[in-house]
């Protein structure tokens, strides 16, 4: 190797070793300091207390949601109720009950016999007289029925006729030894016999001519012909007879007229206990009408039921009111105005807030404790969407506007505050 080779050699060599501790010590600038033990224990200190804390609000808070849900669960587990403050009402010397009117008698008219209608006379709205023919019904089957029978009481007769002859002749051979004594008293027998064959035949006679009367139909008393319910040609079966109609057997009970008697009507009224000795009989009752306003008709208190009803606590009474004009129809709705001898305080409490038992009518009412109580009251006239209440309810007491079915004595409620029903305090409602 030359000389020149050998320096550049040792040059290069000489060039490298600088560059190594350079690169070394900028190796060195960029390692992490070394950490201590301390160190690292504070830092896991510092962690675990992070991770305390967080827990320790964690539970806090889901104790605090807890309680919040148990104070809204106890809050709202009681049912929601409105009261009502009943409005008290001085009663006036008169009571007006609801009433319907009803015909002094209906009847309803069935067939007596089968057949075939041959004609009517009376439509719907026809006055009619007792007697007075309505409809006929052929019977062909049991004219010849009737016929047959009147051909079997006469064979009857005739048998009966030779069974005299023969028992007279064989009484009088039987003293002069001409006959046995057997042979007469079986020519006795025998009359005795042909004779209830008579009886039996003219019985079934008679039967079957009342049958046959009842081909005519006519009216049982005087009144209006308010349902008609045949049309000729129609087959007319007997009430509680049965006639097969294709694969079914059919039972008649359908009537074919109904006749009312509409000269006086009958109003039934409910009066409330405390007016029941008001209700004696003769006393003069008006009646209002809503087709006729402004018009009165007098009726008079005929009979009561001489009981109050225990579920209602009313008595039953009837009222009777002329209607030889007409101008009043059955079924039709009526107020009744008794008089009464004395004024009774009422509350007025909306329908909605009754409650119907067993034994009666009840009203719930709340305490200062939110504790329902529901208390037996009577009541009064029933005005549709209220009603009196005479007693069993103190004045100012709240009643629960519409009670819940399972409302029970002394349940916990919780008082809501009802957006229309919401009535006045008692303070405030004698102000």
């Amino acid at each position: 190797m030359s000389g020149e080779e050998q320096k550049r050699q040792q040059a290069a060599q000489g060039g490298a070793e600088p560059h190594r501790e350079s690169a070394h010590r900028a190796d060195a600038r960029h390692e992490p300091p070394p950490v201590s033990r301390g160190s690292l224990v504070a830092i896991v200190v510092v962690v675990l207390l992070i991770a305390a804390v967080i827990a320790v609000v964690g539970i806090l808070r889901r104790k605090h949601s807890s309680a919040e849900l148990t104070n809204y669960t106890s809050g709202t587990a009681a049912p929601p109720v409105t009261l009502e403050t009943p409005k008290l009402q001085q009663n006036a010397s008169e009571i007006v009950l609801p009433g319907n009117m009803q015909a002094y008698t209906l009847a309803p008219i069935y067939a007596r016999t089968t057949g075939y209608v041959k004609v009517w006379y009376h439509d719907i709205g026809s006055r009619v007289r007792k007697g007075e023919l309505l409809a006929v019904i052929e019977t062909p089957e049991l004219d010849q029925q009737l016929a047959a029978s009147k051909a079997d009481l006469a064979t009857a007769v005739s048998n009966a006729g030779l069974a005299k002859t023969t028992a007279e002749r064989y009484s009088d051979l039987v003293g002069s030894n001409a006959v046995s004594q057997q042979d007469t008293d079986n020519a006795v027998s025998l009359l005795q016999a042909r004779s209830t064959e008579v009886a039996s035949a003219a019985a079934n006679v008679r039967r079957l001519e009342q049958l046959v009367s009842f081909e005519r139909v006519v009216a049982p008393f005087d009144g209006v012909i308010t349902a008609r319910n045949l049309d000729t040609g129609q087959l007319i079966t007997a009430e509680g007879s049965t006639t097969t109609a294709g694969a079914g057997t059919v039972r008649s009970s359908r009537e074919i007229f109904d006749i009312s008697a509409i000269d006086t009507l009958r109003v039934f009224i409910n009066v409330p206990q405390i007016y029941a000795p008001d209700a004696r009989r003769g006393v003069t009752a008006t009646l209002t009408l809503p087709q006729y306003p402004g018009r009165d008709f007098k009726g008079k208190l005929v009979r009561t039921a001489n009981s109050v009803d225990p579920a209602t606590r009313t008595l039953l009474a009837e009222v009777d009111v002329d209607n030889r004009a007409g101008e009043l129809l059955p079924g039709s709705y009526t107020q009744v105005h008794l008089n009464v001898s004395r004024a009774a305080m009422a509350l007025i409490v909306p329908v909605s807030s009754l409650i119907l038992e067993p034994d009666g009518l009840h009203v719930a009412t709340v305490d200062e404790n939110h504790r329902a109580h529901i208390l037996n009251v009577t009541p009064g006239r029933d005005f549709g969407s209220t009603v009196e209440i005479l007693s069993g309810l103190k004045e100012g007491q709240p009643v629960i506007f519409n009670p819940p079915d399972s409302l029970t004595e002394g349940e916990e409620v919780r008082v809501v505050n009802p957006v229309q029903h919401h009535p006045a305090p008692p303070e405030e409602a004698h102000r």
